[in-house]
């Protein structure tokens, strides 16, 4: 068990009783520093790993925000590929005219990425908000999203055992945050377009502008079996994308680990039958009630799922495999948040679903 944590770049909670200890020096006001500011108007403190941008240098390392520039959009605005004095390429999202992140928002995505730091939780460089101007200025992910990779878009091909890489690589980047970040943190916002991809098809979890920051008092107590977030948070702004929320942050605004766990299944999903989560007009996860009613537990190849399956690996799949990765995105979209599993325990599961994987493919030639 400690030689796969060891590989994975994660330990458990109790196994280190040291995440645990809190001294007065942390408990801080994490919102504090926008309060008093630095910049002489309460607005733009210096923040440790992120520091500030003008928008003049953000101007200049985009050709001023030339179209040739451009590499994404979304509700918000435009993202933009620049380049820095120092040779840095990174990525800007920069809010369009008339559109306000909300200050909330804006800070909250600051506060998380500049307290964070792991391999498959993209980097936050810096942020500019001068002039009318808001902007988040981030590492430079070279592939894209992965609902784009997966819609084809690039020309990028994943195959079955890349595509359970992207898997654990998310979920490592997930269970640091609700293991052994802090303040521990809900993402809420889980879905393949907030996942990027690098040069080497490695996944980084992405937009945490929506994130909710868990404080020690709402945490309650830590299993000792590694489950994580027990105590239930109550979001005061619903937030999230139709088809990935869970039933009980829908129901009820209630929030928890399990509620990213459930948008993690879905993501599971996707990645079988590259189909999106949800539909237009409807206001349920389509993906998993057709997935559900599919299941053939006497197919010992496809498992009843041969018609979803993504036609780009159909003839990857090793019927094992499958079913073990099939059952586990079953259960992260149980209806009862606690009968979902914990991120940890989905990224341990993940892992060994992908050696068997390799083993079969090594076995095979």
């Amino acid at each position: 068990m400690r030689s796969v944590l060891a590989r994975l770049g994660l330990k458990r909670k109790r196994e280190d009783p040291s995440l645990l200890q809190r001294t007065k020096d942390d408990e801080v006001d994490y919102y504090a520093p926008w309060r008093s500011g630095t910049k002489g108007d309460g607005t733009a403190p210096q923040l440790n790993g992120a520091r500030y941008f003008s928008f003049q240098e953000l101007k200049q390392c985009t050709n001023n925000f030339s179209e040739n520039n451009e590499i994404g959009e979304g509700g918000y605005g435009k993202v933009y590929k620049g380049y820095c004095s120092n040779g840095v390429i990174v990525a800007i999202r920069r809010a369009k005219k008339g559109y306000s992140w909300g200050r909330k928002e804006f800070e909250s995505e600051i506060e998380v990425l500049s307290r964070v730091h792991h391999k498959n939780i993209v980097s936050l460089l810096g942020f500019c908000l001068e002039q009318g101007e808001q902007a988040l200025v981030y590492e430079y992910i070279s592939k894209g999203t992965l609902r784009d990779n997966l819609a084809g878009k690039g020309g990028m091909h994943l195959d079955w055992k890349k595509r359970l890489e992207i898997a654990l690589d998310s979920a490592r980047g997930l269970a640091y945050l609700h293991e052994l970040a802090y303040p521990l943190i809900i993402h809420r916002f889980v879905k393949p377009s907030n996942i990027l991809l690098d040069e080497n098809l490695n996944a980084k979890v992405t937009n945490f502008g929506l994130s909710k920051l868990v404080s020690e008092e709402q945490t309650g107590n830590i299993s000792s079996q590694g489950k994580g977030i027990l105590a239930h948070v109550e979001s005061e702004n619903f937030a999230g994308t139709i088809g990935y929320i869970a039933p009980e942050y829908l129901q009820t605004g209630l929030l928890s680990e399990k509620s990213d766990v459930y948008s993690f299944g879905v993501v599971m999903l996707e990645l079988i039958t590259a189909r999106q989560g949800c539909e237009i007009g409807t206001d349920e996860c389509f993906l998993v009630k057709e997935v559900k009613r599919a299941i053939d537990q006497n197919d010992t190849v496809y498992y009843g799922l041969r018609d979803m399956i993504d036609s780009k690996i159909v003839n990857q799949l090793r019927n094992a495999g499958l079913r073990d990765f099939v059952q586990l995105a079953l259960e992260c979209v149980e209806y009862s948040a606690s009968d979902r599993p914990s991120m940890y325990d989905i990224m341990r599961r993940l892992d060994i679903i992908l050696q068997h994987d390799e083993g079969e493919r090594t076995n095979s030639y």
